[in-house]
């Protein structure tokens, strides 16, 4: 995946997990917390999704690499560029 697709690969998980929340506006460097309404469990749930969609697994010491869109892209875009987009 490019990471245009890591992208919207996330925004997708956002919009399922948050449903209510206007994702249009989100700054791709400014923290998700900070953007969104977003608990520990919502948090939780982001990486959940990922391991159930593509199989990824990311270490709870890896977590703080998920805070922000920019930071979320670039820790996954390694893990991720194998995979194909459906």
């Amino acid at each position: 995946m490019t990471p245009a697709e890591i992208r919207e690969e996330i925004l997708d998980i956002l919009s399922d997990i948050a449903p209510d929340e206007d994702l249009s506006g989100l700054v791709d460097e400014k923290a998700f917390r900070e953007q969104l309404e977003l608990d520990s469990m919502d948090f939780l749930d982001i990486v959940m999704e990922l391991r159930k969609r593509h199989r990824i697994q990311i270490p709870e010491e890896d977590y703080k690499n998920l805070a922000s869109m920019h930071s979320t892209v670039t820790y996954l875009e390694p893990k991720m560029k194998d995979i194909v987009k459906k």
